[in-house]
């Protein structure tokens, strides 16, 4: 999803799903490491969301709502209440981000976007128990120029208030700010404020996308 730029100053990337492997990926892969069939896991991860009154399934995790621990207990009593499977969910994020890939192809798009003067910056809704993981993939300080994160800042994507922050610290105006995402939802919230969008399906479109979007007026200085 886009719309046709004024000068992009600051380009905003995602992490799940865009620096990494898709996370439908990451989830088989997480099945298979606990041994835990995919449809009785994924009914307790939406039961145990319904009782924090939302279908998103990360809201309690990155606002958070919830530590991971304590969301893990439930989810483990649901698939034994429900399915008859004992759980041991020792961890999440240790289980999730074992072995998980770093997308090279984006992270060095990055690289060169930031080579040129465009502020480079990482918007996230992150549970606090995953920061040490993402930041030993992809060490921030050598690609962003800032990272906002839902459980720094109480603020959370596709909400207005998270990406006029990420704006005002980036320095620019939002119309000058593109979030690169995974989520309809979240580019669909980036573009009611203001902002330009690239929905990433697939590296190479995303990189072909990006480079006419930013060919398409005058480089940020």
């Amino acid at each position: 999803m886009t719309i046709e730029p004024t000068t992009i100053k600051a380009v905003w990337t995602d992490f799940g799903g865009v620096l990494t492997p898709p996370v439908e990926h990451t989830f088989a892969a997480f099945c298979a490491k606990t041994k835990l069939p995919p449809e009785p896991l994924m009914r307790a991860v939406f039961a145990v969301t319904a009782r924090y009154g939302t279908d998103d399934m990360m809201l309690p995790l990155d606002t958070p709502l919830v530590t991971e621990r304590e969301w893990l207990d439930e989810v483990a009593q649901v698939l034994r209440e429900s399915d008859g499977i004992d759980a041991s969910l020792i961890s999440l994020a240790d289980t999730w981000f074992d072995d998980r890939e770093t997308n090279q192809a984006w992270l060095d798009e990055l690289h060169a976007l930031r080579a040129r003067g465009v502020f480079v910056g990482m918007l996230s809704n992150m549970p606090p128990a995953w920061d040490a993981h993402w930041r030993r993939m992809v060490p921030p300080e050598s690609v962003f120029d800032d990272v906002v994160m839902s459980f720094e800042v109480g603020r959370r994507k596709p909400g207005r208030d998270m990406f006029d922050l990420a704006a005002e610290r980036a320095g620019v105006r939002p119309e000058e700010c593109l979030l690169v995402d995974d989520l309809a939802n979240n580019c669909e919230g980036a573009v009611a404020a203001g902002w330009q969008a690239i929905r990433f399906a697939d590296t190479g479109a995303a990189v072909a996308e990006l480079r006419r979007l930013m060919d398409a007026a005058p480089a940020a200085g």
